[in-house]
Protein backbone atom coordinates (compact mmCIF):
# COMPACT_ATOMS: atom_id res chain seq x y z
CA UNK A 1 0.00 0.00 0.00
CA UNK A 2 2.76 2.32 0.70
CA UNK A 3 4.89 1.73 -2.21
CA UNK A 4 1.02 2.76 -4.25
CA UNK A 5 0.93 5.68 -2.28
CA UNK A 6 4.42 7.11 -3.09
CA UNK A 7 3.88 6.51 -7.26
CA UNK A 8 0.61 7.86 -6.61
CA UNK A 9 2.13 11.15 -4.76
CA UNK A 10 4.96 11.24 -7.22
CA UNK A 11 2.60 11.65 -10.15
CA UNK A 12 -0.28 14.17 -8.75
CA UNK A 13 -0.94 17.01 -10.77
CA UNK A 14 0.34 19.24 -8.33
CA UNK A 15 3.85 18.21 -9.16
CA UNK A 16 6.17 18.19 -11.91
CA UNK A 17 5.91 14.58 -13.29
CA UNK A 18 9.59 14.44 -15.36
CA UNK A 19 11.27 16.12 -12.00
CA UNK A 20 13.01 14.90 -9.29
CA UNK A 21 14.73 16.27 -6.47
CA UNK A 22 17.95 14.40 -5.00
CA UNK A 23 19.56 15.56 -1.90
CA UNK A 24 22.88 14.01 -0.35
CA UNK A 25 22.07 15.17 3.21
CA UNK A 26 24.64 15.46 6.06
CA UNK A 27 24.14 14.81 9.32
CA UNK A 28 24.74 18.46 10.37
CA UNK A 29 23.36 21.49 9.47
CA UNK A 30 27.13 22.77 9.78
CA UNK A 31 27.85 20.11 6.78
CA UNK A 32 27.38 20.76 2.77
CA UNK A 33 24.22 19.27 1.97
CA UNK A 34 24.36 18.54 -1.93
CA UNK A 35 20.74 19.37 -3.69
CA UNK A 36 19.97 18.60 -7.25
CA UNK A 37 17.14 18.88 -9.28
CA UNK A 38 16.56 16.69 -12.25
CA UNK A 39 14.57 16.82 -15.15
CA UNK A 40 14.51 13.28 -16.86
CA UNK A 41 18.14 13.32 -17.57
CA UNK A 42 19.27 16.93 -17.77
CA UNK A 43 20.35 18.81 -14.15
CA UNK A 44 18.41 21.80 -14.09
CA UNK A 45 19.82 23.04 -10.55
CA UNK A 46 22.68 21.84 -8.35
CA UNK A 47 23.83 23.44 -5.68
CA UNK A 48 24.82 23.28 -1.83
CA UNK A 49 22.54 23.98 0.95
CA UNK A 50 22.68 23.11 4.95
CA UNK A 51 19.65 24.17 7.07
CA UNK A 52 16.72 22.28 6.61
CA UNK A 53 15.06 25.25 6.25
CA UNK A 54 17.11 25.84 3.06
CA UNK A 55 15.98 22.36 2.30
CA UNK A 56 12.36 22.55 2.68
CA UNK A 57 12.52 25.70 1.16
CA UNK A 58 14.08 24.67 -2.15
CA UNK A 59 11.59 21.27 -2.83
CA UNK A 60 8.47 23.75 -1.96
CA UNK A 61 10.13 25.88 -5.24
CA UNK A 62 11.09 22.96 -7.14
CA UNK A 63 7.60 20.65 -6.73
CA UNK A 64 9.21 18.01 -8.17
CA UNK A 65 7.52 14.86 -9.01
CA UNK A 66 9.54 12.93 -6.22
CA UNK A 67 12.79 13.82 -3.51
CA UNK A 68 15.16 10.93 -2.88
CA UNK A 69 17.42 11.53 0.10
CA UNK A 70 20.61 9.70 0.96
CA UNK A 71 19.97 9.49 4.67
CA UNK A 72 18.28 6.23 6.57
CA UNK A 73 14.70 7.21 6.36
CA UNK A 74 13.14 4.39 9.10
CA UNK A 75 14.36 2.91 12.30
CA UNK A 76 15.26 -0.71 12.45
CA UNK A 77 13.05 -3.15 14.53
CA UNK A 78 12.49 -2.38 18.29
CA UNK A 79 13.55 0.92 18.47
CA UNK A 80 11.67 3.58 19.28
CA UNK A 81 14.57 6.12 18.61
CA UNK A 82 17.92 5.72 17.29
CA UNK A 83 19.23 6.15 20.78
CA UNK A 84 17.21 3.15 21.77
CA UNK A 85 20.03 -0.13 22.30
CA UNK A 86 16.73 -2.36 22.71
CA UNK A 87 16.38 -3.03 19.16
CA UNK A 88 18.08 -4.07 16.15
CA UNK A 89 20.67 -2.91 14.71
CA UNK A 90 20.11 -3.35 10.85
CA UNK A 91 16.76 -3.17 8.78
CA UNK A 92 16.00 -5.25 5.88
CA UNK A 93 17.07 -3.08 3.33
CA UNK A 94 20.62 -3.24 5.34
CA UNK A 95 20.85 -6.69 5.70
CA UNK A 96 20.31 -6.84 2.13
CA UNK A 97 23.03 -4.85 1.25
CA UNK A 98 25.60 -6.57 3.48
CA UNK A 99 24.37 -9.83 1.90
CA UNK A 100 24.90 -8.53 -1.81
CA UNK A 101 28.28 -7.09 -0.30
CA UNK A 102 27.95 -3.05 -0.59
CA UNK A 103 29.44 -1.36 1.49
CA UNK A 104 27.70 1.47 4.57
CA UNK A 105 28.10 2.80 7.39
CA UNK A 106 25.15 0.56 10.33
CA UNK A 107 22.91 3.70 10.93
CA UNK A 108 23.03 2.98 15.02
CA UNK A 109 26.51 3.88 15.04
CA UNK A 110 28.44 7.37 15.35
CA UNK A 111 27.31 10.11 13.35
CA UNK A 112 25.16 8.13 11.30
CA UNK A 113 22.84 8.39 14.50
CA UNK A 114 22.90 12.61 13.35
CA UNK A 115 21.88 11.88 9.92
CA UNK A 116 19.45 9.21 10.77
CA UNK A 117 17.22 11.50 13.08
CA UNK A 118 17.42 14.34 10.63
CA UNK A 119 16.68 11.88 7.87
CA UNK A 120 13.60 11.10 9.51
CA UNK A 121 12.54 14.71 10.37
CA UNK A 122 12.47 15.86 6.83
CA UNK A 123 10.76 12.78 5.41
CA UNK A 124 7.85 13.81 8.21
CA UNK A 125 7.86 17.28 7.01
CA UNK A 126 7.56 16.47 3.75
CA UNK A 127 5.46 14.02 3.85
CA UNK A 128 2.86 16.00 5.13
CA UNK A 129 2.86 18.50 2.87
CA UNK A 130 2.41 15.96 0.13
CA UNK A 131 5.86 15.17 -1.58
CA UNK A 132 6.58 11.38 -2.14
CA UNK A 133 9.94 11.17 -0.07
CA UNK A 134 12.17 7.42 -0.75
CA UNK A 135 15.66 6.59 0.51
CA UNK A 136 18.44 6.11 -2.01
CA UNK A 137 21.74 5.14 -1.17
CA UNK A 138 24.14 6.76 -4.47
CA UNK A 139 27.03 4.63 -3.31
CA UNK A 140 25.43 1.52 -3.98
CA UNK A 141 24.01 3.10 -6.80
CA UNK A 142 27.22 3.75 -7.83
CA UNK A 143 28.85 0.56 -7.33
CA UNK A 144 26.59 -1.44 -9.19
CA UNK A 145 27.43 1.35 -12.03
CA UNK A 146 30.83 1.36 -11.59
CA UNK A 147 31.24 4.42 -11.79
CA UNK A 148 33.43 4.73 -8.41
CA UNK A 149 32.33 6.52 -5.34
CA UNK A 150 33.33 10.37 -4.93
CA UNK A 151 36.56 9.04 -2.98
CA UNK A 152 37.64 7.02 -5.91
CA UNK A 153 37.77 10.12 -7.90
CA UNK A 154 35.54 12.96 -8.68
CA UNK A 155 36.45 13.23 -12.32
CA UNK A 156 35.46 9.56 -12.66
CA UNK A 157 32.50 9.53 -10.73
CA UNK A 158 31.56 12.54 -13.06
CA UNK A 159 32.40 10.99 -16.72
CA UNK A 160 30.72 7.62 -15.60
CA UNK A 161 26.91 9.61 -14.78
CA UNK A 162 27.70 11.44 -18.15
CA UNK A 163 27.83 8.09 -19.55
CA UNK A 164 24.80 6.86 -17.87
CA UNK A 165 23.27 10.06 -19.54
CA UNK A 166 23.25 12.68 -17.34
CA UNK A 167 23.26 16.14 -19.00
CA UNK A 168 24.69 19.58 -17.55
CA UNK A 169 27.34 18.59 -15.16
CA UNK A 170 30.12 19.92 -14.91
CA UNK A 171 33.69 20.48 -13.57
CA UNK A 172 33.21 22.87 -10.28
CA UNK A 173 30.52 19.85 -9.23
CA UNK A 174 32.09 18.36 -5.64
CA UNK A 175 31.30 15.15 -4.07
CA UNK A 176 28.63 16.47 -2.60
CA UNK A 177 26.60 18.04 -5.49
CA UNK A 178 27.68 14.62 -7.80
CA UNK A 179 26.10 12.41 -4.82
CA UNK A 180 23.17 14.31 -5.07
CA UNK A 181 23.09 14.24 -9.11
CA UNK A 182 23.34 10.59 -8.05
CA UNK A 183 20.79 10.41 -6.01
CA UNK A 184 17.85 12.20 -8.52
CA UNK A 185 19.04 10.00 -11.50
CA UNK A 186 18.04 6.95 -9.19
CA UNK A 187 14.92 8.78 -8.54
CA UNK A 188 14.25 8.93 -12.17
CA UNK A 189 15.09 5.47 -12.46
CA UNK A 190 12.37 4.36 -9.85
CA UNK A 191 10.11 6.70 -11.54
CA UNK A 192 10.70 4.15 -14.85
CA UNK A 193 10.42 1.06 -13.36
CA UNK A 194 13.69 0.74 -13.89
CA UNK A 195 15.17 0.54 -9.63
CA UNK A 196 14.34 -1.93 -7.45
CA UNK A 197 13.15 -1.85 -3.47
CA UNK A 198 15.20 -3.32 -1.36
CA UNK A 199 12.75 -4.05 1.93
CA UNK A 200 9.26 -2.15 2.08
CA UNK A 201 8.25 1.38 2.77
CA UNK A 202 6.74 0.48 5.90
CA UNK A 203 9.81 -0.77 7.94
CA UNK A 204 12.50 0.57 5.92
CA UNK A 205 13.17 0.85 1.79
CA UNK A 206 16.45 1.11 -0.08
CA UNK A 207 16.06 2.22 -3.66
CA UNK A 208 18.66 1.28 -6.03
CA UNK A 209 19.13 1.28 -9.97
CA UNK A 210 19.16 -2.16 -11.76
CA UNK A 211 22.12 -2.77 -13.19
CA UNK A 212 22.48 -1.08 -16.80
CA UNK A 213 25.00 -0.88 -19.19
CA UNK A 214 27.45 1.74 -19.48
CA UNK A 215 26.96 3.65 -23.13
Amino acid sequence: MLEKWVMHTAFSMKRHHHKVVGIDLAGSPKRNTGICTLKKDSISFCTIVHTDEEIISYVEKEKPALVTIDAPLNLPPGRKSIEDRTGEHFRSCDRELLRRGIRFFPITLGPMRLLTRRGIHLKRVLTRRGYAVIEVYPGAAQDIWHTGRKQDGLSKLRKGLEKLGVRGLNKRMGGDELDAVTAALVGQLFLRGQAEVLGNFKLGAIIIPYPKKMA
